[in-house]
């Protein structure tokens, strides 16, 4: 792509994930930050989101969260990001982040991350969308995702080309090599068909 200007970044929210992946979603915020990419995400404070936001605006970067009304409630959301919407449900969390991305990376993660995950690619399998999604597979983290992927083409539920969807990148540095590389878009998002 010729430019990315908004990541949109699926990610963790735990507290009790290894320091390594933390370490991993700071320095995704940074990089992010001093490449003039807004980040998009979760809007949460806690686990990897905010260490993904802490990243972002330590280095002086955008940072824009989308977070469910009932989450904010129980103050889990970030209050020191520039724009932090509150929205009435997960749909509507999911759909605003959609609609404001140019591409889409995914961070390790709990369930949560694995369902914003197969969505997204399943709009592009609908050609609902055609921008890149990248999993970042951080210490072999989607390497079972990955081999039951394998196994799904294999019994002929998942059809090879649709591999192609999303792609795989080792760290933050290839991710970024790959979201140059990646083709430009070939059609305008349809979230009115979502």
């Amino acid at each position: 792509m010729s430019e990315v200007k908004a990541l949109c970044v699926y990610c963790g929210a735990s507290h009790r994930c290894a320091e390594h992946y933390l370490e991993l979603a700071y320095a995704l915020g940074a990089e992010c930050a001093r490449r003039g990419i807004t980040v998009i995400f979760g809007g949460g404070r806690v686990g990897m989101m905010g260490r993904l936001a802490d990243g972002a605006l330590a280095h002086g970067g955008k940072v824009h969260g989308i977070i469910p009304a009932h989450l904010q409630e129980i103050e889990i959301g970030h209050t020191g990001v520039q724009t932090l919407d509150v929205v009435d449900n997960m749909h509507s969390r999911k759909m605003r982040m959609f609609e404001l991305a140019d591409a889409f990376c995914v961070l390790p993660g709990g369930f949560g991350t694995l369902d914003e995950t197969f969505e997204i690619i399943t709009w592009r399998q609908l050609k609902l969308h055609d921008m890149p999604i990248i999993l970042l597979n951080h210490a072999g983290y989607w390497d079972r995702l990955l081999e039951l992927v394998s196994h799904q083409m294999a019994e002929k539920f998942v059809r090879p080309e649709h591999r192609e969807l999303f792609s795989v990148a080792e760290s933050n540095e290839e991710l970024f090599i790959q979201l140059a590389a990646a083709p430009e878009p070939q059609f305008a998002p349809h979230p009115a068909q979502i």
